[in-house]
């Protein structure tokens, strides 16, 4: 299987990339600590990770999971104040949404309905 390619580059030169620029800003533009960058890093590659999970149509509810985790967690870096439960509620809505339009029209039966009606018999 051929690598995906984002903007032509393979995913891990974007995310090289992305961490240049968290390392160049905080040294010449604002200073951020060494935390937030670890975040910013985690939030980008778990982006990438999405969009790689997309082109290749495959893991999409795992991507879409996981970037959200990533986005609370650079949240929760950030000054965000949840408690555990609305953390949890918050990653809940997330997976429930992510299953409903990813997953319910996508999965097929190994069995046709018609097939699985015809086994059933009638007990009198």
């Amino acid at each position: 299987m051929k690598t995906p390619r984002i903007f032509g580059r393979e995913p891990s030169a974007i995310l090289g990339l992305v961490a240049v620029l968290v390392q160049f800003v905080s040294a010449f533009v604002v200073e951020v600590s060494a935390d937030t960058q670890t975040a910013v890093n985690v939030v980008a590659a778990a982006a990438v990770g999405l969009v790689v999970a997309y082109m290749v149509g495959d893991g999409l509810v795992a991507a879409l999971t996981g970037l959200a985790q990533a986005a609370l967690a650079l949240g929760m870096n950030l000054g965000l104040d949840w408690d555990a439960s609305r953390q949890a509620a918050a990653m809940a809505f997330v997976t429930v949404v992510a299953q409903f339009w990813l997953v319910r029209d996508r999965v097929t039966a190994p069995v046709p309905a018609a097939a699985n009606r015809s086994a059933v018999t009638s007990v009198s």
